[in-house]
């Protein structure tokens, strides 16, 4: 190696740590969420963008390395002290320790926008809040790690496909949500189980197996909200 290009490798490596350490720190923007039933997770998902890519795992750690760089990992840090990041929909961790059977309900909340819509695309009423619920907890500014936006968690293609321009927007996610899981029950013969599976694993999923996916979020995400739907309905009498 020539002493020039010695020299120029010497600098390069000298200068990486200070080039590292002025990139952009969007990714070290975190925000904290406090869930209704008390939980407290952070996420670098600013609100009205896409998060990180999920990686088929619940648990993302964020940590400074040993240069001062803000770091995330499916690693758990072995010295370095980490924050927890989650990345999921509200009602489909298999092990969430919410009691779903007394989680306090929404029952309030966008009434108007609710009943209008329910309404005109026959579906129960108590049945569209007990999805809001579990899949944002009434949250409409809920971006998810797959980009899935608002109330209903809507993906962009599906809000694309029922007309929906803006999915932070109240009205259009619930209007949209609901046109999407009308469109689910009729697919599937009125089976609400089978339209809640397909709702949050896709149709394909269900029509591959023949029934509720072997996925342990979906089968946890169909019974939270099956439970949910009776609890609206019983409040709502």
């Amino acid at each position: 190696m020539g002493r020039s290009v010695h020299l120029l490798v010497t600098t390069l490596l000298c200068l990486l740590p200070a080039m590292v350490s002025v990139m952009p720190a969007t990714a070290d923007t975190v925000r904290r969420v406090v869930h209704p039933d008390g939980r407290v997770e952070y996420t670098n998902a600013p609100a009205g963008r896409k998060a990180l890519a999920s990686t088929g795992r619940e648990t993302v750690y964020k940590y400074k390395d040993e240069n001062g760089v803000v770091t995330f990992s499916e690693a758990r840090p072995s010295r370095a002290a980490f924050d927890v990041i989650r990345f999921e929909c509200y009602a489909c961790r298999p092990d969430s320790k919410v009691n779903w059977q007394r989680t306090p309900l929404f029952t309030g909340r966008y009434d108007d926008e609710i009943k209008t819509t329910a309404q005109e695309f026959n579906i129960d009423p108590a049945l569209v809040r007990a999805v809001i619920h579990a899949e944002s907890a009434f949250n409409p500014q809920a971006v998810s790690s797959k980009g899935a936006q608002g109330l209903m968690q809507l993906m962009p293609g599906t809000a694309r496909e029922v007309g929906v321009t803006n999915a932070l927007d109240a009205g259009q996610n619930i209007r949209g949500g609901v046109n999407y899981l009308a469109r689910m029950i009729e697919l599937h013969n009125g089976d609400v189980r089978l339209a809640t599976a397909a709702y949050n694993a896709g149709p394909g999923a269900v029509r591959r197996h023949n029934g509720i996916p072997p996925y342990a979020e979906t089968r946890a995400y169909v019974e939270r909200v099956g439970i949910l739907h009776e609890r609206y309905r019983l409040a709502s009498n």
